[in-house]
C-alpha cells in the first residue's frame, strides 16, 4: 500500500490494511512524503515533526494490524513538493518500489485516487501506476479516496472491503496526535467530521479503455 502522508492510511484504507493483515497478505505500507508541511513549525524544528509523524505512523499500523512485525517504509519526499514523472527522484522511487514489489511478491497496490485535490496524493497515484507499468501486467493498482468524491462509475468499478472491528479505525487514527491536537503548534487539524468513518473501505479499479 502507498499513502501520501501518515494518517491517509487510516482515513482511506484502514479497513483494507486490517483485512489484508488478518489474512496474512499485507506486504507493507509505504509513505511518500516526510509529513513536514502539515504545521507551521519554527525554523529548525521540522525534524521533530517528521520524527513524530513517523512514530505515529508506526503506532497506527500496529493498531490496524495488531502486530509490530512490520514497520512502514518512508520515501521521505518533501511534503507538498513531489517529484514529477521524468524527474530523477521519481524514476528512482519507481525502480525502488518495483524491486520491492518483486521481492515481496506483491500482486496489488492500493494508493490514493489520481483525482484527489492534493498534489502529494496525485503524485502517489502517478508513482503507483508507474510501478504498475514496470511490472508489465503483474500488478493491479487500486485507488482509494481520502478527500475527494468517488470516481466516475463509467471509468472505475468499485470493490468493498470487509468491515473493521468497532472502534478500530478510530483507535488507529488517534495515534496521529500531530493531526488531531495542537501538540505541534499551529497547522493542519483534521476536521471533527472526518473522525466518524465507515467500517469498510471502497477501492476503485480503472476499467479497461
Amino acid at each position: 500500500m502507498l499513502a501520501p502522508h501518515p494518517d491517509d492510511e487510516t482515513l482511506g484504507a484502514g479497513a483494507l490494511i486490517a483485512q489484508t493483515a488478518k489474512a496474512g497478505r499485507l506486504a507493507g505500507l509505504v509513505y511518500l512524503t516526510d509529513g513536514s508541511g502539515s504545521h507551521e513549525t519554527a525554523q529548525g524544528r521540522s525534524g521533530k515533526l517528521v520524527g513524530s509523524r513517523k512514530r505515529e505512523a508506526a503506532a497506527a499500523l500496529h493498531r490496524l494490524t495488531g502486530s509490530r512485525r512490520q514497520s512502514p517504509l518512508h520515501l521521505d519526499w518533501k511534503d507538498a513538493a513531489p517529484a514529477q514523472p521524468g524527474h530523477p527522484a521519481f524514476d528512482r522511487a519507481t525502480r525502488r518500489l518495483t524491486a520491492l514489489c518483486r521481492r515481496w511478491q506483491v500482486d496489488a497496490l492500493a494508493v490514493t485516487a489520481s483525482h484527489e485535490p492534493h498534489c502529494d496524493h496525485q503524485a502517489a497515484a502517478q508513482l503507483a501506476y508507474a510501478v504498475g507499468q514496470r511490472a508489465r501486467g503483474r500488478l493491479v493498482v487500486a485507488e482509494y479516496v481520502v478527500w475527494s468524491q468517488a470516481p466516475d462509475s463509467r471509468t472505475h468499478r468499485k470493490l468493498r472491503t470487509a468491515s473493521m472491528l468497532c472502534g478500530q479505525r478510530y483507535h488507529a487514527l488517534a495515534a496521529h496526535r500531530s493531526q488531531l491536537t495542537a501538540s505541534h503548534g499551529p497547522g493542519f487539524r483534521l476536521p471533527a467530521y472526518r473522525r466518524a468513518m465507515p467500517a469498510s473501505d471502497i477501492l476503485y479499479l480503472r476499467r479497461a479503455s
